[in-house]
């Protein structure tokens, strides 16, 4: 049950944090301008790609020791949400053309999010709960889970959604969650 648990913060913190990030902007452009299903596949799988990365580091940074460990996190955590306030997100123009083959929609897919993704702030946060769970199975699902399910979002409905809920809200959310989670990881290296 330990483990369930883990995976869902995992997917909370990843979802807020991955919602208003400059991929999911990208699958949003991708997905109006080919077949949404195809953008996926491409999608998700350089998010694997990521995910495995990002809990490989963060299982490497749980070798330290623990107020080390958390005063890290913390202060990666705090960086996080800085860079998320900070970023600037724009809504994406309407812009159709002929659509090509599935192996060149998903790899451009996968090449868009491959390059973007690299140190990116959902990364950085996937390697801190890594480090901070100590629980890689856990963490890589909940992760993965949360970066598809946004790519999946903005592909397939991402424009109704940003009528909803303005991208300012989601960024101030996810920033939010990052500093309370900082809290945690900074209570944990003072306490020890």
């Amino acid at each position: 049950m330990h483990q369930v648990v883990i995976a869902v913060t995992v997917f909370a913190l990843v979802f807020a944090a991955e919602l208003p990030d400059k991929t999911a902007i990208a699958g949003l452009i991708l997905g109006a301008r080919y077949r949404p299903s195809w953008v996926l596949a491409g999608v998700s799988a350089a998010f694997a790609m990521h995910v495995a990365l990002a809990v490989a580091i963060g299982s490497l940074l749980a070798l330290l020791p623990h107020r080390p460990l958390e005063a890290i996190v913390a202060s990666l955590f705090i960086f996080g949400a800085f860079a998320l306030l900070r970023g600037r997100h724009e809504e994406p123009a309407d812009d159709r053309e002929t659509e090509p083959s599935f192996w060149r929609v998903a790899g451009t897919g996968f090449a868009v999010v491959a390059v973007a993704e690299f140190g990116d702030l959902t990364q950085l946060v996937t390697a801190n709960l890594a480090a901070h769970y100590q629980s890689p199975f856990a963490v890589g699902v909940g992760a993965l889970a949360a970066l598809v399910s946004v790519a999946a979002l903005a592909i397939f409905g991402g424009r109704a959604l940003l009528r909803v809920i303005p991208v300012s809200w989601l960024t101030r959310a996810a920033a939010v969650a990052m500093v309370v989670m900082a809290g945690f990881s900074l209570a944990g290296a003072i306490r020890g």
